[in-house]
């Protein structure tokens, strides 16, 4: 027994250590770091001579030590860096069968990148720091992909910012941000919420408070709806905001990828507006200017202090609602996430089975009728009414085949989701706010 308390603690070993709400999980140690204390004591004599008695150790024993642990039951946004009273070093462990799970899915995930990458009709391929246009064989494609997830994964293994401060609230982040590592390290981040310029100190949060100008986002303002608005924010045109509104996502985003080249993009930023007409950010969906897919979304978030509020439905309405008025239907960019499938075919089911309410329209009514009022792809639509199994084969075709019971069940379970309201939409696509231009 006393061999084993003697024993250190290594990277990437598996112990069972205690969780927040006091009960021992498995957990993988992810990085080792000097307590607090001894990093500060190091920072204020790194000029002084290696050799001389008041230089920072090099060396700490384990107890001296704090440890970044992935809980191996639960998603990585959970990891934290504990002391070492918290683990249990008697209790080394192997794998559990929720890595195994991970293990097995990951491989499965990476097979299926490969196969999108290889299959794209694009040779354009995002980097970090933007895009760049390859020509690659498919072997060099695979191995860059590989190389890619690798980089990624080990650059973003452990948080930098453990928690921010927006508006009036505290929060703590789930993952790795590409933020300048002179603003990271500390236990909190201050962020401005109406510029998102980001700030190590709180009194310089203070300080910039009272030069800032900024009472909403940049952009243009074409929604409004009681306590509710919405800016389209060019990345173009106001590049700084929408790198930073990137990088403020990314700590709550495990795969974005894309963070300073905005320019492609348009944003639509969501916000709730107060007495004296402040917007304070809630959310926002990305799409790009142009695109080959007619993907009507690249990336969508609503903050952790607004979520379960049913603002991410109302930012997929928007979206649908902006290809219904370019007179086109759209999609999310896939491949969907799982926690994105779920949000989107609930979406989808909430959309479709609203339109069988009404016993009038639905009277012969067609995929084709649906996708055209709802702005979905027929794809999206014909996936969601297989899930909902309203899709029967009859005399050598699929038809609708919907019961009153299963609408009856659907209005009774579905909760109320606020959704765009089009008549407070302002937004026109370009191609008519021209003409509109052209004909005054």
């Amino acid at each position: 027994e006393g061999e084993k308390n003697d024993k250190s603690i290594e990277i990437g070993e598996k112990y069972m250590a205690i969780w927040r709400n006091g009960i021992k999980q498995p957990v993988e140690i992810i990085e080792i770091r000097p307590l607090k204390k001894f990093r500060e004591t190091n920072a204020v004599n790194k000029d002084v001579q290696p050799n001389s008695p008041e230089a920072g150790r090099t060396t700490y024993s384990k107890e001296e030590n704090e440890y970044y642990v992935h809980y191996s039951n639960f998603d990585r946004r959970l990891d934290e860096w504990i002391s070492f009273e918290r683990i249990d070093i008697t209790s080394q462990v192997g794998d559990t069968v929720a890595d195994k799970l991970l293990k097995d899915t990951s491989s499965k995930s990476k097979k299926q990148k490969r196969k999108s990458f290889d299959d794209a009709p694009t040779s354009s391929t995002q980097f970090a720091a933007g895009q760049t246009s390859v020509n690659r064989t498919a072997d060099n494609k695979e191995a860059l992909l590989v190389n890619l997830e690798k980089e990624h994964e080990e650059v973003t293994k452990v948080k930098n910012v453990p928690c921010i401060v927006l508006g009036k609230y505290e929060i703590e982040t789930w993952y790795f941000s590409p933020y300048p590592e002179e603003y990271t390290g500390d236990e909190k981040m201050f962020i401005c919420e109406y510029c998102l310029k980001y700030m190590r100190k709180y009194k310089t949060l203070c300080r910039h408070s009272l030069k800032c100008t900024n009472k909403s986002p940049p952009g243009v303002q074409i929604y409004a709806e009681n306590d509710l608005s919405m800016f389209e924010v060019d990345g173009r045109d106001h590049k700084i905001y929408c790198q930073n509104l990137c990088l403020l996502s990314k700590l709550f985003l495990d795969h974005k990828t894309l963070y300073y080249d905005v320019d492609p993009f348009l944003f639509y930023v969501l916000c709730e507006r107060d007495e004296a007409n402040r917007h304070h950010i809630v959310g926002y969906f990305s799409k790009e200017k142009q695109s080959q897919e007619n993907y009507n979304l690249a990336c969508i978030l609503t903050f952790p202090p607004y979520q379960r509020k049913g603002y991410g439905k109302f930012l997929m309405s928007v979206s649908y609602e902006l290809s219904k008025r370019e007179g086109t239907t759209g999609s999310p960019e896939k491949p969907l996430s799982d926690l994105g499938k779920i949000s989107y075919r609930s979406y989808w089911a909430h959309v479709v089975l609203n339109i069988f309410t009404n016993q009038e329209r639905i009277k012969n009514i067609t995929v084709n009728d649906i996708s055209r009022m709802t702005g979905i792809r027929i794809e999206d639509i014909m996936s969601t009414l297989h899930a909902l199994n309203l899709i029967k084969y009859w005399k050598g075709q699929h038809v609708i085949s919907v019961f009153p019971g299963v609408i009856e069940a659907h209005m009774k379970q579905a909760k109320k989701i606020r959704l765009c309201d089009s008549d407070f939409l302002t937004w026109q696509p370009p191609e008519k706010v021209g003409k509109m231009h052209k004909s005054n």
